[in-house]
């Protein structure tokens, strides 16, 4: 998608006003910052105004806490600490002066709920997504806690001193959102079934707003201008959305992350969806469809990994491969559809089948550690792919191309497996974290670079790679999907029916 820029010459597809204001920040080597914190890692990225990667940074996520079942906690700070790491870590990468840097975009992990004191200080470890209690509406046990948030919320403040979070990030149940207006109902009886007071909300701004400007001390610190804005998004899938360049109600995204999920973009909000979420786009009054995902996704694939580790970090030093590279070297050699060895991704489940386990069944004596690992990239691509069909069936729709983000998308082995299961080219976009291109963006359309979102996508989105279909994969890997995948919780429910009481009885 993404243009070279040819100043001088004719023809350029930027408007006057659009390609004035992008000559103007290229010859004073402008930039901007996108924030992408999930639930493994933060990526801090600088971006030219052409949305090329000109620094990167990253800081590891600890693992999370659970100190009894069903409750999942970040640690101490942790989100936020990330955070600052991975700042710093960009901004010693990057060979430019910090102070030219115009704007930092704020994109995070979704669905998490963040308690705080009256000083905007953690009352609570930050409560995960993964976190039982999330399945409900919040209950006021703690008078320390004064605001209930969210992720973007609360490092929003941590940014900008700002008590304000974007309406973006507030698309799942139990928050008092209108979303017709994009803020908080003014109906207090809703807010307060909701375990809320409106005393305890944030104020909300739209995606592509302001939240407010980076605090002084910060911007000291990291040797910024004082007063540049932090730039809301929405949650962190919808702005994947916005990064990987959709735009085309044809089109569909995979995010192959911690959760792996599937959306697809469209005009008008949708009640009452019975196999997919109608939820908020990075683009306001515009709704991000997205399927049923897989918990714990790509954890699966860093479970196996550490599974075998010793050895796998023997046999990838040996071949002078990284662990990914030569997992997917071997992943090549294994047949399609894995010897008959098929996985079912359950390693976590939702709260309302909570009998159900992760499956691998259809073993023999061929089977190698590595027709383990290709038969879990294969289930990813069954599961994702039957959730799209149901979600696309219920609204009537098709698709024809598919854009995947994400680290899995660095596997050429699944990309092409994706390919191929849909019968449909399958894109790659250029760069280390659509999120923080989504995020990236965002702040370009709040500096009124580009006349709108859809200009930034058109000179700000690049594709890496397209994986094309096997004619003969597409017909032998929907003869499996058909006849055998999407028949095996039929059998298996029944059975681990009968094992979950017995290895889950409360002391």
């Amino acid at each position: 998608m993404k243009n070279s820029l040819h100043l001088f010459q004719g023809g350029s597809k930027y408007n006057t006003k659009a390609k004035g204001k992008v000559i103007n920040y290229m010859m004073n080597k402008s930039y901007i910052i996108g924030i992408d914190n999930g639930s493994q890692s933060t990526k801090i990225i600088i971006f030219d105004m052409e949305g090329n990667e000109v620094a990167f940074g990253s800081c590891p996520l600890r693992d999370p806490l659970t100190p009894e079942p069903g409750v999942v906690v970040h640690p101490d700070d942790d989100l936020w600490d990330s955070v600052y790491t991975a700042m710093e870590n960009c901004l010693d990468n990057f060979e430019g002066d910090p102070q030219d840097i115009k704007g930092i975009g704020l994109c995070s992990i979704r669905s998490c709920r963040v308690l705080l004191k009256e000083d905007g200080s953690l009352a609570h470890p930050v409560i995960s997504w993964m976190d039982v209690r999330l399945s409900e509406a919040y209950k006021h046990e703690d008078d320390q806690v004064s605001y209930v948030t969210t992720t973007s919320g609360y490092l929003g403040l941590k940014l900008t001193g700002e008590f304000n979070d974007t309406a973006g990030n507030y698309e799942v149940s139990y928050w008092p959102l209108d979303r017709k207006t994009l803020d908080w109902t003014e109906d207090d009886t809703v807010i307060e079934a909701n375990g809320l007071k409106r005393e305890m909300l944030f104020n909300l701004v739209k995606p592509g707003e302001k939240l407010g400007s980076i605090r002084k001390e910060l911007a000291n610190h990291f040797g910024l201008k004082e007063g540049i804005p932090v730039v809301a998004t929405a949650n962190d899938k919808a702005v994947e959305v916005l990064g990987s360049g959709i735009k085309e109600e044809n089109s569909c995204m995979i995010s192959l992350g911690t959760f792996i999920s599937s959306m697809i973009l469209r005009e008008k909000d949708y009640e009452s969806a019975n196999n997919f979420f109608p939820t908020l786009s990075a683009i306001p009054f515009r709704y991000v469809y997205e399927s049923s995902g897989i918990r714990r996704g790509m954890w699966t694939v860093s479970w196996f990994k550490k599974l075998i580790g010793e050895e796998l970090v023997k046999n990838a030093s040996n071949s002078g491969l990284s662990e990914e590279e030569f997992l997917n070297q071997k992943a090549e050699e294994v047949p399609v559809g894995s010897d008959g060895l098929i996985t079912i991704l359950d390693w976590l489940t939702s709260p309302d089948t909570p009998y159900r386990k992760g499956l691998m069944i259809g073993f023999d004596e061929r089977h190698t550690k590595y027709h383990i690992y290709r038969s879990i990239l294969e289930a990813i691509a069954f599961n994702i792919k039957n959730n799209i069909d149901e979600m696309l069936n219920e609204i009537g729709s098709e698709i024809n191309e598919v854009v995947v983000t994400g680290g899995g998308a660095k596997s050429d082995v699944i990309m092409q497996i994706i390919s191929d299961l849909f019968g449909l080219p399958v894109h790659r976009r250029k760069g280390n974290s659509s999120a923080c291109l989504g995020a990236a963006i965002s702040v370009c359309n709040y500096l009124d670079i580009y006349r709108d979102f859809s200009e930034a996508i058109d000179n700000m989105v690049e594709t890496d790679a397209t994986f094309t279909p096997d004619a003969n994969n597409h017909a032998f890997y929907n003869e499996i999907n058909n006849n055998v995948v999407k028949h095996v919780r039929t059998y298996t429910d029944e059975i681990l029916k009968l094992s979950y009481p017995i290895f889950n009885r409360e002391e």
